[in-house]
């Protein structure tokens, strides 16, 4: 199974990562398509040198690996995608031909965490409207609606709404998913000293989380935008 999760920053999408990359029959590689997106665009992100260097340029190249051959032996393929890197200009037909899970979280919750990171994010930063599109693009080439998870409810419940999404994929729940060590994965992309600090310190979910933020005036017109997309997705 190649299976393509789609989430924005912010979104749980990491912890999602370390659970499947804990369980011994998958792979995984974390956000395929971020060097060629930084590169096809010219935007400054933190250690854009760094990703650009290690990362793979060419979207076609990227297209080709993400279903190519599955590394390490495995049986399985977790791609940790994240939505705003899927640029127009990029292919987008093999998506259509893998195993998708949407990956969903209260744009109050993502702005809030993604500031501390980013200041002064925008719409097309925290990928919600991105995230629909491919979402209504699985839905029109499919012909059925894939599986939408909400991190919310994940950190609620892990073990519950994992066996929910085996169940829903076709793939036998393994508890490893429920944890692994402290310290990051060995597929971590070269990002991650930015980005993963909290998720380097966790050995499992983190617990449930609380009421929603208070975000500014300028974040919160962010958010009523991001919700559009959001509330779509949730239905």
């Amino acid at each position: 199974m190649i299976l393509a999760m789609w989430s924005g920053p912010r979104n749980l999408s990491t912890t999602m990562m370390y659970s499947f990359g804990a369980r011994k029959d998958f792979s995984i590689w974390d956000e395929p398509y971020y060097a060629a997106y930084l590169n096809t665009t010219g935007l400054e992100h933190p250690m854009r040198k760094e990703i650009l260097a290690q990362g793979i340029l060419n979207p076609e190249e990227v297209r080709s690996a993400c279903i190519g051959k599955i590394p390490n032996g495995k049986s399985n393929y977790f791609q940790k995608h994240q939505t705003q890197h899927m640029l127009p200009s990029f292919d987008r037909k093999w998506i259509k031909n893998v195993t998708n899970v949407f990956l969903i979280r209260h744009p109050a919750r993502v702005i809030a965490s993604y500031e501390k990171k980013r200041e002064n994010p925008t719409l097309e930063d925290l990928g919600f409207k991105q995230q629909y599109e491919i979402f209504d693009y699985v839905c029109q080439k499919t012909g059925k609606k894939p599986p939408v998870i909400d991190s919310y409810l994940i950190r609620k419940n892990p073990e519950r709404e994992l066996r929910l999404l085996c169940s829903k994929i076709d793939l036998k729940f393994d508890s490893r998913m429920l944890e692994w060590p402290s310290g990051g994965h060995k597929n971590d992309g070269v990002w991650a000293p930015h980005w993963y600090n909290s998720v380097w310190s966790s050995t499992g979910f983190i617990l449930e989380e609380g009421s929603l933020p208070v975000l500014s005036k300028k974040m919160q017109l962010l958010c009523d935008k991001a919700l559009l997309f959001y509330e779509k997705m949730k239905v």
